[in-house]
């Protein structure tokens, strides 16, 4: 029996960055041999153990066999006589297809190394293209090391079209196209994640929706970048350099959506699109089952973003709405992501990337003043039941009105 580290493990070592999961492959053993020793089984679709101390896992090492559509579309087959080489073939790119000892002998069959110092993702062998989530994980690692000058390789790339091409990522499931896209969202560079999948099709067949908006025009005055789409890439850009939260992120993928839907003869202006992009959040929302608070903050930020950017001109009623809209008195953590979108909005256009955004303090100013509003005494007014909420809300209209005066005077 054989041990040896594998994968990300191996490959962020030798870049010198920090090693975070790590991942074991077991040479010359059988489940037999793995429970004898006390390890404890999991996973169903192939032998996965569980240190008896450590509780790390050990995977014995395998190969597998395409046998039917998607990421689960395989066999796998493991055995004392599966050597390493044949472990690591099975792998998406050479970067992670290399394995060292415990003595940090490396074990390199397909060149990871070299392509790790050209920066270079390269898939391993032609079985890359029977696996359609390796088209996101691409992406994502394309994302992950763009800072370090990796990019995707020509023929890496074409096999990611045919796969794009094939229908096969329609076979992906929505958990596992949301995990990949919610891990690529949370790198460094998000919106290279995007631009791949983008440039192989697969933006197209994942996200129809996003890739529409590019070559769309907008107001040059406004968006000096001009194209939604590459705006669209900016603001995430802007999202990751803030240090944005993934429900800031996702929504900030998605709020101009329905730009994608105004006809050519009504270009660049795009009137109503607010409205118009709700049903294409919700569309992809539901695609990728999304979870609950990244789908409420892309609708919201969809919905009022343009409110966010023109707050200093709302009238008090219409300020009003908007905080009842985000039920800042419960959740106002909510209200301060969608403030946050709405300064990468700002920020992501060409050459505007510093411009202050001072609409943030005046929609906390005005968040504050509303919450500040007392409910005692309305109560010992008699006020109750639905007048209750009525004389509230005339309050906070007063508040705010109060403080609008006092905010632009």
């Amino acid at each position: 029996m054989q041990v040896y580290k594998v994968g990300g493990a191996v490959r962020d070592r030798l870049l010198g960055l920090p090693v975070t999961d790590i991942d074991r492959v077991v040479v010359g053993a059988t489940t037999e041999e793995m429970l004898a020793q006390g390890f404890r089984p999991v996973g169903a679709d192939f032998p996965v153990f569980l240190h008896p101390k450590t509780g790390e896992e050990y995977a014995l090492a395998r190969t597998e066999r395409k046998s039917g559509r998607g990421y689960g579309g395989f066999t796998f087959y493991a055995s004392p006589e599966v050597t390493l080489e044949e472990d690591l073939i099975r792998r998406d790119l050479t970067i992670n297809a290399m394995a060292e000892d415990d003595q940090l002998n490396l074990t390199d069959p397909y060149h990871g190394q070299r392509d790790l110092e050209a920066r270079i993702l390269r898939h391993v062998s032609p079985a890359f293209a029977e696996d359609p989530l390796r088209v996101l994980r691409v992406a994502r690692f394309a994302a992950r090391y763009a800072g370090l000058g990796f990019t995707v390789a020509d023929e890496t790339m074409d096999l990611m079209r045919q796969l794009s091409e094939s229908g096969e990522l329609q076979a992906l499931t929505a958990e596992r196209s949301w995990k990949e896209i919610s891990r690529a969202l949370m790198e460094d560079h998000p919106q290279v994640f995007i631009q791949v999948l983008r440039d192989c099709g697969a933006l197209k067949e994942l996200m129809p929706e996003v890739d529409a908006l590019f070559g769309v025009p907008q107001p040059e005055t406004h968006h000096p970048e001009i194209d939604t789409g590459l705006h669209a890439l900016s603001v995430l850009e802007q999202s990751s350099l803030h240090k944005q939260p993934l429900t800031v992120r996702w929504a900030c993928l998605l709020h101009d959506l329905g730009k994608g839907l105004t006809p050519e003869e009504e270009w660049p202006r795009h009137i109503a699109h607010e409205h118009t992009g709700l049903k294409l959040i919700k569309a992809v929302n539901e695609r990728f089952k999304v979870p609950k608070d990244c789908q409420e903050l892309a609708l919201l930020v969809g919905q009022y973003h343009t409110h966010g950017h023109r707050a200093l001109e709302l009238k008090a009623s219409t300020l009003l709405e908007l905080l009842q809209s985000f039920d800042i008195y419960r959740r106002p953590q909510r209200f301060e992501e969608f403030i946050a979108a709405c300064e990468m909005d700002a920020r992501g256009r060409k050459g505007l990337e510093q411009r202050s955004y001072p609409q943030a303090d005046y929609l906390r100013g005005a968040a504050k003043a509303a919450r500040e509003v007392a409910v005692q005494p309305l109560l010992e007014q008699g006020f109750k039941g639905p007048e209750l909420g009525e004389a509230l809300k005339r309050e906070r209209l007063k508040a705010l009105k109060a403080y609008k005066e006092a905010a632009t005077a």
